[in-house]
């Protein structure tokens, strides 16, 4: 298993849901958490722990970012006029690696990652391999022309499991995509309920 394998399984089953709705998540076959202990832990959550496991889920899903990268991100959403809960869904869209999984170009959010910082994307004509790069409404992604025949590309269009959101443009032919608008919660394509709302909660009281 890689690295890579093992993290999105250990996100999985510590949270104790397919986050991603992938087939091969080992909570399709059991839902408790890791290691020896894993069974007991059914305990009812306190209202903190619910808020934490919110943050946890979230972060998660986008690459289990570091404590330090998704408290930025909150930082800047909380900057913004409007639902801070929102505004975070919608800067975390907004990222590179987050719009090279939506377009199906990769198979996950870890892959997207990797395939940015080995350089296989352009946005509007340009070489980008940081995949935390903030996108902007309109901007166009393609996969450059000597990466297109790349098998974890071809076999990621292929997948059945997922489909592309409305406020992502997509034209697999050409390997290109534009990201359209800064989607609402509601817009994305989450495979379980996110509760960005409790995430808000949980850095109000920490």
């Amino acid at each position: 298993m890689t690295k890579r394998t093992a993290a999105k399984h250990k996100i999985d089953r510590r949270m104790g849901e397919n986050i991603w709705g992938r087939p091969k998540s080992p909570v399709n076959r059991r839902e408790y958490g890791p290691g020896q202990h894993g069974q007991r832990r059914k305990a009812k959550l306190s209202d903190f722990g619910i808020q934490l496991r919110a943050k946890q889920k979230l972060k998660g899903y986008y690459g289990d970012l570091t404590e330090k990268q998704f408290r930025r991100i909150f930082a800047e959403a909380e900057r913004i006029r409007g639902d801070t809960g929102e505004k975070l869904v919608g800067l975390l869209e907004s990222r590179l690696d987050a719009l090279i999984y939506r377009a199906k170009f990769v198979p996950t959010i870890f892959a997207a990652r990797q395939f940015i910082n080995h350089g296989h994307i352009r946005v509007n004509g340009r070489k980008v391999n940081i995949a935390s790069y903030r996108l902007n409404e309109g901007d166009t992604v393609e996969v450059r022309e000597k990466s297109k025949q790349i098998p974890l590309v071809l076999e990621a269009i292929a997948l059945a499991e997922r489909d592309v959101p409305e406020y992502v443009s997509v034209d697999h032919s050409k390997m290109s995509a534009t990201f359209v608008r800064i989607p609402s919660v509601s817009d994305v394509p989450f495979p379980v309920i996110m509760e960005p709302n409790l995430v808000v909660e949980f850095y109000a009281k920490n």
